[in-house]
Formats: C-alpha cells, structure tokens, sequence
C-alpha cells in the first residue's frame, strides 16, 4: 500500500528504475537505445525529444509495452508494482533525454538531475534551493560543479516530494495497473503527469546540449 512507502523504499526504487532504465531489461529498450532512435529521426533536437514525449504519453499504456514490464515488476524492493513501473517508465524517459542531449547517465551529477525532474514542477524549487536556476548559463555551470553532499541533499529532496505524491494522491492518479488471467500486466501510465515531467526533462537538459556542455561524473 502507498501508506506503507518511506522515504528508504522511495531512494531504494529510484536507484532500482534508474539502473534497469540505464542498463535495459529483456524485451524493453534501454534508455540509450531509445535515445538513438529518436535521434536519428528528422528535425531539430527539441523537436526529436518532444517526439519521443508523445511517444511516451501514447504508447507506454499499450498491451505490448506494458506486457515487457512484467519481467521488472518482480524487484527486491518492498514498493507497490505499480509505483515501480511507473518509476521506470518516466525515469527511463527522462534518462533518454539526456542522453539525446549528449549526457554521461553513468554521472551522478546527471543521475542527480534524472531524479529531479521525476518532481515535475516542484524540480525548480529543489534545484533553485541548491543554488541552481534551470534554463540557464549560470545553472550549466553550477551543475558542473555539485558537489557529492550537494547530490546527496537534492536526492534527498526529491525522495521526500516522492513520498508525498504518491502517499497523498494515491497511485491511482499517476498509473493504473491491473493484472489479469496469465500474469500478463496492462495499465496505462498517466499522460498528464508523464507530459509535464518530460517537459521539465527537455528544459533542463537542452539548454546543457545548446552550450555542448557536459554534466561529467
């Protein structure tokens, strides 16, 4: 049940979607692979990654996709399966789109970032908290040059906002999972939550790949 979820379980399953997104899992790109996909589709940057949004907003909930999850919903962590696959499938969007704008994802400063913007709108104010302002040269730089405790604070942040929009708005809200007859998983991902959280991602990592500025580990 949500009311069961800590902030330890939250930390514990970032960490988790976070390396089965980076690294793949049987049956689903990874989000590298995804990544190169889109970028060799016409048009310019922005709008290779808004593709790749609309992409996430209308076929993530389709039998196909969905059924590949079934493999990542068994994890060796104590959250609810749908919180779990929702996770992944937003983590491995945002993931894409730093790599799309020319990212290390084995970086903590970027894994750092990947998180963040899993806070849809409240990714402003935890980074402008650290001292960072999204969208601009000055926040190219900063990012740059965070430091582990400053990683370390900004996680944490993100853990506890985490905590509070799946505690309070239920996960019913952000994804709808049923299982039926075989162990076969359907559902589809919320599009409105998963739209605003691909265009946090697009803000912040597009401005890094317009200055070809890397976020090194």
């Amino acid at each position: 049940m949500a009311n069961d979820l800590t902030h330890a379980k939250i930390m514990q399953a970032l960490d988790w979607a976070y390396e089965k997104a980076v690294n793949g899992v049987a049956g689903l790109d990874s989000a590298e692979e995804m990544a190169n996909e889109y970028l060799k589709t016409n048009g310019s940057l922005e709008e290779k990654i808004n593709s790749l949004i609309r992409w996430q907003n209308t076929k993530a909930g389709t039998s196909g996709f969905v059924t590949g999850l079934g493999g990542i919903i068994t994890m060796p962590v104590t959250i609810p399966a749908n919180i779990a696959s929702v996770m992944y499938v937003q983590i491995r969007m945002i993931a894409a789109i730093a790599k799309m704008c020319g990212q290390d994802l084995h970086s903590d400063r970027v894994k750092t970032l990947v998180y963040a913007c899993l806070a849809g709108d409240a990714a402003k104010d935890i980074l402008k908290d650290v001292g960072i302002v999204v969208g601009t040269k000055v926040a190219t730089n900063a990012i740059k040059n965070i430091s582990g405790k400053t990683i370390t604070a900004i996680n944490q942040k993100v853990g506890f906002r985490l905590l509070t929009k799946f505690g309070e708005k239920g996960v019913v809200n952000l994804v709808k999972i049923v299982p039926f007859v075989g162990g076969v998983v359907g559902g589809t991902v919320d599009a409105v939550a998963t739209n605003l959280i691909g265009n946090v991602a697009r803000n912040t990592f597009i401005s890094c790949a317009d200055e070809g500025k890397t976020l090194v580990a």
